[in-house]
């Protein structure tokens, strides 16, 4: 098209227009406008003098997104003598232009044109815009001056792969444009672009020591920019704190003391000091030994912190006003106060408690006495606040801290009384459950008389939330002791808040209320019958009278308070009132199309049919039709996403629900965060559906395989790629109805999506939850799982984990010698340890799952991994590495023996070694293989189990085992020693011919006889017993004795089991039990009573229980 540039400066007026109908119509021109064409008219556009500013902004806008989303498709199109033109104009309508921040617009264009005139291989294809740069440093008009530090902070990468020649010409100019005589613009932007150099330059040590000595002169700028409350410059270096806290190390002391400079000022913007806050604390977490180092600094930093708590609205009519208003949310999100308790909450959380907790001490208990509510508000919310870092320093004074902060739930001041509910609240999350074991005589009276402030409803409301905190992690013994007048006070509360609701429209505590109800029923559980009657018609009056828009979160509560109820009682109780709430709930259900998408009830319908689900079980099969429509329109939500130009990213407000994350070069990628939390929830509750009914799901199986399936890539949330893994399995089992040949045409389509899942899972929360799932399908579709590609593809991805478990362990060490170490980094070290030994358990479990489904056919994989396992089992790799080494080793023996023989040079010298190993966890691994070899593989292994049985005596009468005595096992070392006992058991039951000799066998089975019972491990246990009863039903002798001699200890080893609960998963064993004891009953009749009158009354009552339950 020839569209003239006067025609075209119309459209662009037109997006301007403040007329809707104006605005759509130009943008729909522009965008009928070719692109190439499109960019040769803004560059022409933005080279023509006196402009209309408005239309040459837009102009730079739109040119600098057409360069960062379709170079290709426009510059990228023409000709080769046009592009340098375009090139040169670009320049020149820089050079040209007075108006600074339109200047600035062009130097954006600019900076994207350079970003994209470099290749692959860092060659500048466009040398004449250094030329440029050049020029316009060493320009007098400081307006110029600043384009080329704009552009170099806009795009670090501007000198390609001349970087390194360049060096020392960038650093001085950086140098020079920062110093003192420079003008401020200048400066501010040199320390940008400085900041901006160094975070792309992460990488290279020798240019950042090169660059370091720029930081004291960034510093200042920092401060002199906040000074006259800029916030550009205190933003790069809140960026560079997070990205590149190396940079900032030799000045620590300086770095820090000018941000508490820009802080301790009140007179500059609140968001200018917070920005100097962010900084301080973002640097305490990724460089946390070296801020634990600054120890004069320390004790400045969090008085400063707690001043800005205290930096509340002094006056009565706001205090009027906010004691009674209806709804809980603060407007005050970016207040100080606020600020202030996250920037504590995470100083502490960064730094651990041994370093933060004597500075609270120290600072809080006088803001507790002073006289101005403010300072007793204050060290209230900053108690709260530093649970979380402190949980282990503060766990150990909990009673001296809770009997501080309960007195301040009488304060006169309604504020005070808030603060002291929110730190009792907050402390029963973070200490439960050791404070509710030790302090519930005084919390629970305490809370519950602030709910009678009816004067003040927020300070009422958040009472019941703090009893929601405290009940919710309680032990159940515990809140029964209270449960009378609890449940009284909260009746009482409910009716007069329902009367509120009636007469004044209020629902405030209500709402509260409801949550506190369900959440003590929830504990209680079946003990709130005696309270259901008291209750459930009250809510049940809410349920169908709250219809308006405004009630509709009071309903949605109500409705989770009457389903939680339902659970904890029991169907039996609530079965009269089911059919009238469910009728409730579909006639709910059946408007659903006429639901606004941010109703909050419909998350807490979701919830409550999951409730109502797992209380009537197959017969809510009946209600699917209804209820799985609206879930799988939830579970289906897609959320908004795009892709915009970092700048634009900024415009768009993050309070309507949009995220950013910053991509590579000038993109970002937004999600819109509505809806996701509610999809979470729905694919949880299809999960729940999918277990709990089995079969009675199985129509709408494969519309949930299809949706879950590609959810197992969702990243935007982990809940929700969770539940996809986790569903799979169970909806395997809900197919099985149909048929071999439906299951397996399903299985077909999961199979590659899951091993892609587990392969490119990022979070190791997600990772570890998708391994259980796969591991469960293998078991599951047995034989036919994958195809041969598959089986390889699942042995590299187990390999790839493997190597990165050792890459992680070596990175461990690496740091354990950073000049920063220090017992709290070693803490942090501890926890990643942890994660990956979990991952490496999973892997574990998925090898027993492939060894149990193929046996000796997976050994060709197998072979892969083996170097990984060899090395796992090393003596000098740590005590978990060991352990699931040996796991692996003894499902080897178990399932692939004989031809598990291959391995024996890797695995039997030191499995026979490590059953003396100091660490329970590879005892208990190397015992339970002697146990394998002896029950499964006994000719392949001869010789190793003979080596074994003198190294089980060992442990087992040894200090780790029965050697101990008149005082209890360690009871790390019990599932251990049982495991011992039992590899001897199955020596005696299947190889006896090892020991030599009858009375060889003889002596170690009267011995083994001595060492029992086995109690705490109830899958040994159920060998161990079954081998009893195969000897006392042949008669033995050496169990029997002669004549029967020693029946009053077969009572009492049968009396120590049954005491043990050691059948749990032996039912058999238990009935041939029974036959036993009963015959002794009969033809032993005054021996079983005088053993029976030996025996305590705890183990003489669950022997009693025993046999008459069976």
């Amino acid at each position: 098209t020839n569209m003239t540039v006067g025609k075209f400066r119309e459209i662009l007026t037109g997006i301007n227009s403040s007329n809707n109908d104006t605005r759509n119509a130009a943008e729909k021109e522009y965008e009928e406008v070719p692109l190439v064409n499109r960019f040769m008219l803004l560059v022409e556009i933005l080279s023509t003098q006196e402009q209309c500013l408005q239309t040459s902004t837009l102009a730079a806008i739109l040119l600098r997104r057409i360069i960062t989303s379709s170079y290709n498709e426009s510059f990228g199109q023409m000709d080769a003598d046009m592009q340098p033109k375009l090139r040169a104009q670009v320049i020149d309508c820089i050079k040209q232009e007075t108006n600074s921040v339109l200047r600035r617009k062009k130097a954006d264009c600019l900076s994207e044109l350079a970003r994209k005139s470099i290749d692959a291989n860092g060659n500048n294809h466009w040398p004449e815009v250094l030329t440029f740069m050049f020029g316009c440093v060493n320009s007098t008009d400081p307006g110029m001056k600043e384009i080329p530090l704009h552009v170099f902070s806009q795009f670090p990468g501007i000198f390609g792969n001349q970087q390194d020649h360049y060096q020392n010409v960038i650093r001085q100019m950086l140098g020079q444009c920062m110093m003192a005589s420079e003008q401020p613009s200048i400066r501010f932007l040199a320390a940008q672009a400085t900041m901006a150099f160094l975070l792309t330059n992460t990488a290279s040590n020798q240019l950042l020591r090169h660059f370091q000595e720029l930081m004291p002169a960034v510093i200042q700028a920092a401060e002199d920019s906040a000074s006259e409350d800029k916030d550009v410059v205190l933003k790069s270096l809140v960026e560079l704190c997070e990205d590149a806290p190396k940079v900032v190390r030799p000045f620590v002391e300086p770095l820090l003391t000018t941000c508490l400079k820009v802080l301790g000022n009140a007179e500059l913007e609140n968001s200018i000091r917070q920005l100097a806050l962010e900084a301080i604390v973002t640097l305490s977490e990724t460089a946390p030994g070296l801020i634990r180092k600054q120890k004069a600094i320390i004790p400045i930093i969090i008085p400063q912190m707690l001043a800005l708590m205290i930096d509340l609205d002094e006056d009565e009519d706001a205090l009027a006003e906010w004691s009674v208003a209806d709804d809980a949310e603060d407007e005050e999100g970016d207040a100080n106060t606020v600020a202030g308790e996250n920037a504590i909450d995470r100083f502490a959380c960064a730094l651990g408690g041994k370093t933060i907790l004597p500075h609270i001490m120290s600072t809080v208990p006088p803001m507790l006495q002073n006289e101005d509510w403010r300072y007793r508000h204050g060290g209230l919310m900053a108690i709260s606040a530093v649970g979380e870092g402190c949980h282990k320093y503060m766990e150990e004074i909990l009673e001296q801290i809770v009997n501080a902060v309960l007195p301040y739930l009488n304060d006169a001041h309604p504020r005070v009384r808030y603060a002291a509910c929110n730190a009792t609240g907050q402390m029963c999350t973070d200490f439960a459950p050791t404070i509710q074991k030790q302090c519930h005589a005084r919390i629970v009276p305490s809370l519950c008389n602030v709910l009678d402030d009816v004067a003040n409803p927020r300070v009422q409301a958040h009472a019941g939330a703090a009893l929601v905190n405290f009940v919710e992690d309680c032990p159940k013994s515990i809140l029964l002791l209270y449960l009378n007048p609890l449940c009284m006070k909260l009746e009482q509360v409910l009716s007069t808040q329902i009367q509120e609701l009636v007469q004044k429209g209020t629902k405030l505590v209500l709402e509260q209320i409801t949550t506190t109800i369900a959440a003590v029923a929830d504990t209680a559980e079946e003990k709130f019958i005696l309270f259901y009657d008291r209750f459930m018609p009250s809510l049940k009056y809410i349920m169908a009278n709250a219809k308006s828009n405004e009630l509709r979160m009071l309903r949605g509560k109500t409705i989770e308070c009457i389903s939680l109820i339902g659970l904890a009682v029991g169907s039996e109780k609530f079965m009269p009132d089911a059919e009238e709430i469910m009728q409730q709930l579909l006639a709910t259900q059946e408007n659903i199309e006429s639901w606004q998408d941010d109703d909050p009830q419909i998350s807490y319908m979701i919830s409550a049919w999951t409730r109502i689900c797992k209380l009537l079980g197959q017969k809510f099969v009946q209600y699917l039709p209804v209820v799985m429509g609206p879930l799988m329109k939830a579970a289906s939500i897609k959320p908004e996403v795009t892709m915009l130009d970092s700048q634009d990213a900024e415009d768009l407000d993050e309070n309507d629900g949009w995220e950013f994350i910053k991509l590579g070069g000038q993109q970002s990628f937004g999600i819109k965060t509505a809806g996701l939390e509610e999809k979470s929830t729905a694919c949880e509750m299809l999960v729940c559906y999918a277990r709990e009914l089995k079969e009675g799901f199985v129509d709408y199986v494969e519309d949930v395989v299809k949706l879950m399936v590609p959810l197992l890539k969702f990243y935007f949330h982990d809940g929700v790629r969770s539940s996809a893994s986790e569903a799979l399995p169970y909806l395997l089992e809900c197919a099985a109805l149909r048929g071999e040949e439906y299951v397996d045409r399903i299985w077909t389509y999961i199979a590659p999506h899951l091993l892609s899942a587990v392969k490119d899972e990022p979070d190791k929360d997600v990772l570890t939850s998708s391994m259980e799932s796969l591991a469960k399908c293998i078991e599951l579709r047995g034989r036919g799982s994958f195809s041969m590609e598959q089986y390889q593809e699942l042995t590299q991805i187990i390999q790839t984990m493997l190597n990165q478990h050792f890459d992680r362990a070596a990175e461990r060490q690496m740091k354990r010698a950073d000049e920063d170490y220090d017992e709290q980094i070693e803490e942090t070290l501890q926890d990643e340890d942890q994660e990956d030994v979990y991952i490496l358990s999973k892997v574990a479990d998925i090898l027993h799952s492939l060894f149990g489904v193929l046996r000796a056919e997976v050994l060709p994989l197998f072979d892969v991994l083996l170097p990984h396992y060899a090395k796992l089992l090393e003596s000098d790799r740590p005590w978990a590495d060991r352990q699931w080494s040996l796991c692996v080793f003894d499902d080897v023996i178990e399932y692939a023996s004989p031809e598990s023989i291959k391995y024996q040079d890797v695995f039997v010298r030191p499995l026979i070694t490590y059953i003396e190993d100091e660490s329970p966890e590879v005892r208990q691994a190397a015992a339970y293989g002697v146990g394998v070899m002896a029950s499964c593989a006994s000719e392949t292994y001869y010789a190793a189990i003979t080596e074994s049985i003198p190294r089980l005596k060992r442990v087992i009468e040894g200090p780790h085992g029965r050697g101990v005595q008149n005082q209890p096992l360690a009871h790390e070392n019990l599932a251990p020693l049982e495991n011992c006992i039992s590899a001897v058991g199955k020596i005696l039951r299947h190889c006896p011919a090892i020991l030599g000799s009858e009375a060889a066998v003889a002596q170690l089975l009267q011995l083994w006889l001595s060492w029992l019972p086995v109690t705490e491990d109830k899958e040994e246990a159920a060998h161990v017993y079954r081998f009893v009863c195969d000897l006392i039903e042949s008669n033995n002798q050496v169990v029997l004795g002669e004549n029967n001699s020693n029946l009053p200890a077969v009572i009492s080893l049968i009396a120590d089991a049954v005491y043990g609960e050691a059948f749990e998963e032996c039912a058999d064993v238990a009935e041939r039990l029974i036959v036993v004891c009963k015959q002794i009953q009969m033809s032993a009749t005054e021996c079983w009573n005088n053993s029976l009158s030996q025996l305590d009354i705890p183990k003489l009552q669950s022997l009693n229980n025993f046999l008459s339950s069976h």
